[in-house]
This record gives C-alpha cells, structure tokens and sequence, in this order.
C-alpha cells in the first residue's frame, strides 16, 4: 500500500472508528462490552455487502437515474438492513437504554461505512483528500449516526408504547432514511454538507447520552428501593399481607399448588438477580468490574429450571409482579450472560 493510499484509508476510516470509541468511553456504566461492539460492527459490515448486492438488483428492475436511485430508494434499503439487527437486539433485552442502542446502532453504521470506504477506495484509490474527508467525516458519521437516531428513536417509541409493537420502529426509520437521503442531496455542496452532520449528530448524540445517564441513575435509585422493599417481604413472610400476597392467594384457583410455590420461588431469585444487577451497574459508574460469581450462575440455572416448571402460562400470570419492561428484562440479560 503506497503512502498516498494509506492516507486516504485513514481519512476514510479513522473519523468514523474514533466516534464509536468516544461514545464507548462516554459510556460511565459501561452498558456495552467491548467484544459485543466488535460483532455488531461485523454485522455492518456484512450489511454493506448485502446492501451493495440488494441495490444493484432493485436498480436493474426500477430502470431509473442513479442519482434518483441514491437520493430516494438506496437510503431506505440500507438503513432498513442495517436496522434489523437493532431490532432483533431490542425484541432480544440486549438493549435496555438509549446509551446502549446508540452505541450499538452507531456500532452497525460504523462497520457499512469501513467496508463502503474500502470498497470507495479500491474503485478510485487516486481520488483527491477532498473527497476522503467528506467520505470519512460525512458519509461515514452519517451512517452511523443514521442507525443510532433510528435506535434510540426506535427504543423510546417502545417505552411510550409499553409493548413490543412493530410500528413503534418506523418513526425512526423514516427520520434515519430522511436523513439519509439529505445527505446524498448535497442540497449546498459535499463539504458544506459533511460540516453540518459534523455540527449536529455530535452534540445531538451527547445529548442522548446525558439524558440516559440521568434516566438510569434515577431506574436504578426507584428500582433498587422496589426491589429490596420485595426482597423483605418476601423473607420476612409478611408477603401473604401484601397486595402481592393476595395476588398470589387468587392464583391457587387456577394453579396447582405446587406450581404456585415456585412461582414464589421464581419471584424470590428474579428479584435477587435484579439487586445484583442493579449493584453491579452502580460498581461499574464507580469504575469497578464486578465478575458473575458462581453463586449468581446456580441462582441463574435454577430460574430456567423454574421458567421450565412453571410453563408459559404462569410466566404469564407472574408478569404483573415483576418489572417486565425491556429494562429490567435487560438487566438479567446483563447479568447472566
């Protein structure tokens, strides 16, 4: 690789990977692990290939100018592949804050936009620094900006929605691909165009962080006083007195009695696991790593096998009891794996 390329490859490249390690480092409670980071910007990258392959076949069926191609129909394509992933995070609880899906959403766009470069460069690898810059601090930042609007968006529409509804994702997709196609326009000039998502998604992104910050110290202050006010009523055998209790008492009607000792015995670990969770997540904000122990990973054993006993029918009843929202179900997710 002679100089002049190499430099191109760095302008291409370097803009786009230092974002995502600055959002990893602005990360106090280190939501996102380093290894989840690297396989999701693979996923980009093999998004890129398949965009590249999905693109060129709706071209040749559309039979329509390029330009128009790239403005209006390429946008939605790419940032609907680069998406999935995004969702299926979501719908997996491996995503619970706007910090960690605009990590990973930017994460996805990060590794379209190396492997688009790489592609860029191989094509013109004589073109001038002037088009490295917009490619590195333009083309590449809006990508993974693009992808990470979409996912916060995306995951504040399902905490508004309090269900996994589908149609909660496409405000965020339509605002993604919008985005998108803006760029492609190039409404003033390349390089007027990479100044402007330079000024906006930054600042726009830290404020998205800044506000998760605040909304998982206060999740993690009302949720941990819940969840230990459970804990002592579930140990003291004061339960039976408690709205909780009552609850339970109604479902011996419906469940063998049985069944319904161990769902006092799954509410008992679920809450256990969710303190730990919580405390793990506090030791992390004060810059400690706290490994799973072996305790932890019976406790986690001993939930399926109940999940197992129970069946889907009691998982289902027990859900009121719980905090079932993709934070709390992401905080076990968090914890166990």
């Amino acid at each position: 690789m002679t100089a002049h390329v190499l430099v191109r490859a760095l302008f291409g490249l370097l803009p786009v990977l230092s974002f995502l390690g600055a959002l990893l480092y602005l990360d106090s409670y280190k939501l996102v692990k380093l290894r989840a980071v690297v396989a999701v910007v693979a996923y980009g990258a093999v998004v890129a290939g398949a965009s590249y392959a999905m693109n060129a076949r709706i071209f040749d069926l559309v039979e329509i100018e390029f330009t128009i191609f790239s403005r209006y129909v390429a946008p939605v394509t790419e940032e609907l592949l680069k998406g999935l992933l995004i969702v299926a995070l979501i719908r997996a609880h491996r995503i619970g804050f706007l910090v960690d899906a605009a990590i990973f959403g930017f994460a996805v766009g990060t590794g379209f936009a190396m492997v688009e470069n790489l592609y860029y460069l191989h094509l013109f690898p004589d073109a001038r620094i002037g088009t490295w810059i917009v490619r590195g601090f333009g083309t590449a930042i809006m990508h993974g900006g693009a992808t990470a609007i979409f996912a916060v968006i995306g995951l504040a529409m399902l905490d508004r929605a309090r269900g996994a509804h589908w149609h909660a994702y496409l405000p965020g997709l339509v605002f993604a691909a919008v985005l998108h196609s803006a760029f492609n326009h190039f409404f003033l000039s390349p390089m007027l165009s990479t100044l402007g998502i330079i000024l906006v998604l930054p600042p726009l992104l830290h404020a998205v962080f800044a506000r998760s910050e605040k909304a998982v110290g206060n999740w993690l202050g009302k949720g941990f006083d819940v969840d230990t006010e459970m804990l002592e009523l579930i140990n003291s055998g004061r339960l039976s007195d408690s709205p909780i209790g009552t609850y339970l008492h109604a479902l011996k009607d419906k469940f063998q009695g049985t069944v319904v000792a161990d769902l006092l015995c799954y509410l008992r670990l679920y809450t256990e696991l969710a303190l730990r969770a919580k405390g793990v997540l506090m030791m992390r904000e004060s810059g400690f790593e706290v490994p799973v122990d072996e305790a932890t990973k019976e406790k986690f054993a001993e939930m399926r096998y109940l999940e197992a006993s129970i069946g889907k029918t009691g998982l289902m009843a027990i859900q009121p009891m719980l905090h079932m929202s993709h934070k709390d179900l992401w905080q076990l997710y968090m914890l166990g794996k």
